[in-house]
């Protein structure tokens, strides 16, 4: 039989390589990124993508009217922000410490994202890294002012009014997974599109007249 050719091109490595993240060669990479990360501010534009494979598949082309901003977001669950812990409230709603947010870290990273560069667009982000204190989010912008933007059929689509603010209205990738929407029988909830919809179609009573 045929051996099989094992060779790869060099976006094809990148993506194996991410995918053993406890090799030598990713835990030393990781580390020292990491490093240089917790040292740069908070939301900052970075020149060009530290996983040019998966922005590549999420959208990026290294053209203009297309920017990445590296950003970083505290680990861990939601506290609730109620001072002493006291909730003045039902003893069901008491809870302060062991709360989960509804929303992922990634999409609170696009969220800031987004507030922070209001005339641009988020089409997506990935994960580029994380220490015991925050993870790290590179966030991809799109300019939809700039011509080559507006004349690319392949992303004039996010030019649109309705296009705006996706990210706060769980459009983009990852929040759209907190909306519950295609998980099956059990999340009835959302059945009919969102869960609006879903409560629209359950509660509105609809009478024919007779004329």
């Amino acid at each position: 039989s045929e051996p099989c050719n094992t060779t790869m091109g060099a976006y094809k490595f990148m993506q194996e390589l991410y995918r053993h993240k406890q090799s030598d060669v990713m835990r030393y990479l990781l580390r020292m990124r990491c490093w240089e990360y917790r040292q740069t501010d908070k939301i900052i534009r970075v020149s060009r993508p530290s996983r040019p494979d998966r922005a590549r598949r999420l959208g990026y082309k290294a053209k203009q009217g297309y920017a990445i901003f590296r950003t970083r977001v505290r680990r861990g669950g939601r506290k609730r922000p109620v001072p002493k812990g006291a909730t003045y409230g039902k003893p069901t709603n008491e809870g302060v410490n062991q709360l989960k947010n509804q929303r992922s870290i990634q999409s609170t990273a696009e969220d800031r994202v987004g507030r922070k560069c209001g005339s641009l667009r988020v089409l997506s982000s990935y994960w580029v890294g994380e220490d015991s204190t925050y993870k790290f989010y590179e966030v991809i912008c799109v300019d939809p002012n700039h011509a080559a933007i507006r004349r690319d059929p392949n992303i004039r689509w996010i030019c649109k009014a309705t296009q705006k603010h996706r990210e706060s209205r769980g459009l983009t990738s990852a929040t759209h997974k907190s909306r519950g929407l295609g998980h099956g029988h059990t999340f009835r909830m959302t059945t009919g599109g969102s869960r609006r919809a879903g409560w629209k179609r359950r509660n509105l009573v609809s009478l024919r007249r007779r004329r």
